[in-house]
């Protein structure tokens, strides 16, 4: 199936999708959610209804730092049981928020290749993806592709792999690792 599984204990049962923009964290996240019968949280869509606009919009108006507080702040207040969570690509920068969200479940990793990534993304510049002063995509891949693995309980390699496949060891890594439904 192509998921490792790293078995540990887990203060509460959630799955925290982390992975690249275009991965599949929300499209497979909430399928996945569906098939096991457990409540789906995207925290872009948190940030969103906190700030009242699109993340696009917040990083365009108020800037990468003000964007990243915000962000921070959503992610270490996320309060959630029993859930798969969908956070947004730059979510892997917060070390305090990332600390919070392990305590709190499992993270595992969408991980796609570069070339995935660009085929999926139709809009690129509308998507509100965290890009620091001077950094393109490329240089953003790489530098979050290593802090994923370094902070991933679990990997699910999705290169090749379609959505069905992504939802299918999205569900194996739960009930691997919580049981049942």
């Amino acid at each position: 199936m192509g998921a490792l599984i790293c078995y540990s204990e887990y203060m509460k049962n959630n799955l925290i999708l982390v992975g690249m923009p275009g991965s599949g964290k929300s499209t497979c996240g909430v399928l996945a959610a569906k098939a096991l019968c457990k409540s789906f949280i995207d925290t872009d869509l948190l940030i969103q209804a906190e700030e009242g606009t699109s993340l696009q919009t917040i990083i365009n108006s108020k800037g990468n730092d003000y964007f990243a507080k915000v962000e921070e702040k959503v992610l270490s207040n996320l309060q959630a049981e029993n859930s798969i969570i969908s956070t947004g690509g730059s979510a892997i920068y917060y070390e305090e928020a990332l600390n919070h969200l392990k305590e709190n479940g499992m993270i595992v990793y969408l991980r796609v290749s570069y070339n995935q990534m660009m085929k999926r993304i139709k809009n690129m510049r509308s998507r509100g993806i965290l890009l620091k002063n001077g950094q393109t995509i490329k240089d953003m891949f790489m530098a979050r592709e290593c802090l994923y693995e370094l902070n991933a309980d679990c990997v699910i390699d999705c290169r090749g792999k379609s959505i069905e496949d992504v939802v299918e060891c999205i569900t194996a890594v739960w009930m691997e690792n919580f049981g049942a439904v």
